[in-house]
């Protein structure tokens, strides 16, 4: 039997551990009121400081998290994917968003209106609890990214980035780990917030150690281990 489309939304839905904390008839009425946004890659869904009155859950692709460093860098602070929510801060107190974001690939949105979720927030403790969950993982990941970028040096931070987009979306191919997201070198300058040429110029240093390669347009992490010794990851 076909699924149709509620039951994508809804199934989506459910992989986030913040709707697991719904009844199904409140996750009915979620889906009923929530509208459905496309956007394509290099879109702004929102930018900092513009006022917030919705959460967003994705249905697929991934989304850019991001901001400007004082420097005028653009630094990306998170990257979201299937399952996951963002603007979830608006939501709670509706005022402007923190941060930008974009469409990092097309992406399938499923918007949720402030008004349509607090009343579900109010009356039950439960999904008030991973709501704050949520905010707190959020949270800790901006804060180990910002600690990177004052602490550590491109190789590094280049580094890190690379083995968590392993982790987060590699597959395992010969002895090594495909990234399965394509990735410019753009795309890299701003997960690292770095010129584009510092970046060109740290890849190919480890093309020549063999420890990454670029096999049918996608990165791949050929030794793990040794990148994770460079970027002083335990």
């Amino acid at each position: 039997m076909p699924v149709n489309g509620r039951d994508i939304r809804r199934e989506t839905l459910l992989s986030s551990s913040l709707f697991q904390a719904m009844r199904p008839e409140e996750l009915d009425a979620i889906l009923k009121a929530a509208t459905d946004r496309r956007y394509r890659r290099g879109q702004t869904i929102f930018t900092k400081d513009e006022e917030g009155s919705s959460m967003m859950a994705v249905l697929s692709g991934r989304v850019r998290i991001g901001a400007m460093s004082p420097d005028g860098k653009e630094i990306t602070l998170n990257m979201i994917g299937a399952g996951e929510v963002f603007g979830e801060m608006a939501l709670l107190d509706g005022k402007p968003r923190s941060a930008d974001a974009t469409a990092f690939e097309d992406v399938h949105l499923l918007v949720i209106e402030r008004r349509h979720f607090v009343p579900y927030l109010e009356g039950d403790k439960d999904l008030a609890l991973r709501l704050l969950s949520v905010l707190c993982d959020r949270l800790r990941n901006t804060s180990e990214t910002l600690s990177d970028f004052v602490m550590f040096d491109l190789p590094v931070r280049l580094g890190r980035t690379l083995i968590k987009l392993a982790r987060d979306y590699g597959t395992p191919v010969g002895s090594g780990v495909r990234i399965g997201m394509k990735l410019s070198q753009n795309d890299l300058s701003r997960l690292v917030a770095a010129t584009r040429e510092s970046v060109n110029k740290q890849m190919r240093v480890w093309e020549d150690e063999d420890l990454v390669a670029k096999e049918g347009g996608l990165l791949v992490v050929k030794n793990l281990d040794e990148l994770k010794r460079q970027s002083g990851v335990n």
